[in-house]
C-alpha cells in the first residue's frame, strides 16, 4: 500500500509529495476545489490550504479531511526521486 512521506506547499494550491514507492508528485488543489462542501471550503483560502500535513501516510488538514493516498497519487503529476 502506497503511502504519502513528505508534503511541500508551495504557490497556486499546489503541494509537492514524496510517496514511499520511490515517486515524486505535484498534487493541483485547485482541481479538488473545484467540488464543494463544509470540508474543502476552509481550503479555499491559500494559507489554509498551506497547513496540510501527512497522518499515518494520508494527505490531512486540520478540519478533519483526510484523502486516501492511493488516489492522490494517481492524481498527481508523477516522476521518479531516482531519475
Amino acid at each position: 500500500m502506497i503511502k504519502i512521506l513528505q508534503v511541500e506547499a508551495l504557490a497556486d494550491f499546489q503541494l509537492r509529495l514524496i510517496f514511499s514507492d520511490g515517486s515524486q508528485g505535484l498534487f493541483d488543489g485547485q482541481a479538488l476545489l473545484q467540488r464543494s462542501g463544509p470540508l474543502l471550503d476552509p481550503l479555499r483560502d491559500p494559507a489554509y490550504f498551506r497547513r496540510a500535513f501527512i497522518d499515518a501516510g494520508a494527505l490531512c488538514w486540520p478540519n478533519g479531511l483526510e484523502l486516501s493516498p492511493g488516489r492522490v497519487h494517481e492524481q498527481c503529476r508523477l516522476e521518479s526521486l531516482n531519475a
